[in-house]
């Protein structure tokens, strides 16, 4: 049995302002930075072979506080990156909304999970891409655990996946930063271990 377990990023200056950043990025904010910490502290108790990461500046900032408490070398995976939002990157929702009205239109229409953003992808271009990567992942370390740091939008497809749950019913259910997640995969099956645990984030 192998274990994946997957931590989204600290929170950065970006989610703050709600500011759409996909393949762009953010620094850490104050409280990302100390959730980074957190999370650190919390797997330098948990035994994992490596240490896994999107290639984007918010997750590599994460990963470095785990790499600096549990000693592992961090491996950068562009597959572990968030969905590519295109045009609509750097802007907020209303600004979206104000500069690409026909995009914004087909973006929330009820094709939404198929829509390619223009320059971008698709909700299922990026679903199907977090199943590929981990899937790669999990198979090549059979019977271990590793860490994984990447996004928002990749975990929650990825636990979407998982649970059956129709495409685009993600949103559902809470994604908060540098939560702890636990995936798990025999026999070619994944399941789901542990979602959302915040424990270690509690007296921030």
């Amino acid at each position: 049995m192998t274990r994946v377990i997957f931590i989204r990023h600290g929170e950065t200056l970006w989610n703050i302002e709600k500011r759409e950043m996909g393949h762009l990025d953010s620094p850490l904010s104050d409280l990302g930075e100390r959730q980074a910490k957190a999370i650190a502290n919390r797997l330098k108790s948990v035994s994992f072979a490596h240490l896994f990461s999107s290639d984007l500046g918010r997750a590599i900032q994460t990963a470095t506080y785990i790499s600096e408490k549990t000693g592992h070398e961090i491996e950068t995976d562009i597959e572990l990156r968030e969905r590519n939002m295109g045009i609509f990157q750097g802007y907020t929702r209303s600004e979206m909304k104000k500069h690409f009205p026909v995009e914004w239109n087909q973006y929330n229409s009820e094709n939404k999970f198929e829509y390619v953003i223009p320059s971008g992808e698709s909700q299922r271009q990026r679903l199907e891409r977090s199943i590929r990567v981990m899937n790669r992942l999990a198979d090549s370390h059979p019977g271990e655990a590793i860490v994984v740091v990447s996004h928002g939008g990749i975990l929650r497809g990825f636990f979407e996946f998982v649970v059956g749950l129709e495409p685009g019913n993600e949103g559902r259910f809470l994604r908060r930063n540098a939560t702890f997640n636990s995936f798990l995969k025999e026999n070619g099956n994944w399941a789901l271990e542990v979602w959302g645990d915040t424990s270690h984030l509690e007296n921030l």
